[in-house]
């Protein structure tokens, strides 16, 4: 009974020395390629030098726009983009292809209404970085959650990334299946018979983000 005593008192004391092993590690900081210790740097989204297109088709044709980007950060080590964020004010959205004022207000009304982005009750959309992997040269797979009206869902896309010293800028094209976030408006993946007035469930988004450290 002694000698099983001691055998588990002896590997208590081993796991406790691992955990604190790992959990000592845990705090440790990167290191470079030459052993210096790196620090993530966050870069602050420039919201005036940021800009967002979005691209909606249907059968008839398609339309365009712009959403302002509100506020964001992307954080880098040892040059290298790792993680980050950045929101979407949906209340900004505009509608840029048409020219008609009565027509332009009416799709932007519906667009701001519940069938699409119901932009009162849900004032911001907020992408996060989940997954950054270089592919050198500035290119990146990027995945990460993408919330719209509450919902979110995984993306994952390219992305290309330029870092000069204090600035920072970011480009990517996102397709998004708008229905995977409630907005089912005339989609033939829910409803039959729409002929020429199919929407097509997926969207572009088109983002160049700029900033700063």
């Amino acid at each position: 009974m002694k000698q099983i005593n001691a055998l588990v008192a002896i590997g208590t004391v081993l796991a406790l020395s691992s955990f604190s092993m790992i959990d000592r590690m845990a705090l440790v900081p990167l290191k470079d390629p030459i052993g210096k210790y790196v620090k993530a740097v966050p870069y602050k989204v420039d919201a005036a030098h940021s800009k967002l297109t979005w691209l909606a088709k249907k059968v008839t044709g398609e339309h365009s726009g712009t959403i302002a980007v509100s506020s964001g950060s992307l954080n880098v080590e040892n040059n290298v983009l790792r993680s980050g964020s950045f929101d979407l004010d949906t209340k900004s959205i505009v509608v840029t292809d048409i020219t008609d004022k009565e027509s332009n207000a009416k799709l932007l009304g519906h667009l701001k209404s519940d069938d699409f982005f119901a932009v009162e009750k849900f004032d911001k959309a907020k992408f996060v970085i989940t997954s950054a992997v270089s592919k050198g040269a500035g290119l990146y797979d990027v995945k990460g959650n993408l919330t719209i009206k509450g919902i979110t869902n995984e993306v994952s896309f390219p992305a290309s990334v330029k870092i000069d010293q204090s600035k920072l800028t970011a480009t990517a094209k996102i397709l998004v299946d708008r229905t995977k976030y409630g907005i089912k408006f005339r989609s033939k993946s829910f409803f039959e018979n729409l002929g020429d007035k199919t929407i097509s469930d997926e969207f572009e988004l088109n983002i160049q983000l700029a900033a700063t450290k």
